[in-house]
């Protein structure tokens, strides 16, 4: 009989701590009760109820549209961030430049978004753009500091890669940009994918930066989730973030899923080219030497 060890208990405390509140989350979307913390038995009526409630529908749409652009420059900037940091070993300002890149993930977000709130106001008196805060600025603050992860992520797997496979395509006439595009960025789209994940997933949950850097009209979800809890947490809450949970969830494993089938063929054909060209041995016995 297998023992419990103490490793293996706080982990399953750990998991339990970290998942138990979305499953009661979840469950309570289906209370029929408009109290909360009281069970009136089982339904559906606050999912039904979402298709009504324009304002939190809105604010979903807004905020998935903003972390879908978000997650695309995201992953743009930080790829290049990440390449100039380890395909260039040297070049002036280059540990500079890797502070800028690095920085936001140590810096507090309230300093993020006030400094970001003071550059949009600056850029609007001197240049008159941006003429009013909304989706623009959000998206713009939520890239900021989302390249950041990305480029940790790609330069994490850009030293694995094995540089000889990219110069052996340059020595057969192969442009750097060709190259790119057809042998770097097939290698490392596992990490792309996983940067891409994590920008959307970080400004899907941004609270306070978007707080800064919002304007009329552009309430983001947790903005509107956030200004509702003042006043209590509402039922279709419950039912809106227990359907977040579902789609990021079957979203995530999909990817997983898709990436892990690109990883076996990958292995494959490279265990078959090394198959093919191992060279064969002789069936026939060697003759012995005196």
């Amino acid at each position: 009989m297998k023992r419990w060890s103490f490793s293996n208990l706080m982990l399953w405390v750990g998991l339990a701590f970290i998942y138990l509140p979305m499953v009661i989350l979840v469950i309570y979307s289906f209370n029929d009760s408009r109290l909360v913390t009281v069970w009136g038995g089982w339904s559906v009526r606050w999912y039904a109820s979402l298709l009504d409630n324009r304002q939190l529908m809105g604010a979903v749409m807004r905020s998935l549209e903003i972390a879908l652009y978000t997650a695309i420059a995201a992953v743009a900037l930080g790829t290049l961030a990440a390449f100039v940091l380890t395909r260039i070993p040297r070049f002036r300002g280059r540990t500079l430049f890797g502070g800028m890149v690095t920085a936001p993930l140590v810096m507090p977000e309230v300093i993020t978004g006030l400094s970001l709130l003071l550059l949009f106001v600056a850029m609007a008196q001197l240049i008159g753009w941006p003429a009013e805060r909304g989706m623009t600025t959000i998206w713009i603050a939520h890239t900021t500091f989302s390249s950041a992860y990305v480029a940790v992520v790609v330069m994490s797997r850009l030293r694995e890669l094995d540089l000889s496979i990219e110069e052996a395509a340059m020595d057969l006439g192969a442009k750097p940009w060709k190259v790119f595009f057809l042998i770097t960025i097939p290698m490392i789209a596992p990490s792309l994918v996983a940067g891409g994940m994590l920008a959307f997933a970080l400004s899907l949950d941004d609270l306070v930066l978007a707080s800064f850097v919002s304007g009329p009209g552009a309430t983001t979800l947790p903005m509107e989730i956030f200004s509702a809890v003042r006043l209590g947490v509402k039922p279709d809450i419950n039912a809106i973030a227990s359907l977040i949970l579902l789609v990021i969830s079957l979203f995530t494993f999909l990817a997983w899923y898709f990436t892990r089938r690109a990883e076996d063929r990958r292995r494959r054909s490279i265990q078959q080219l090394l198959d093919e060209t191992r060279p064969e041995r002789d069936p026939r016995p060697q003759p012995e030497v005196a």
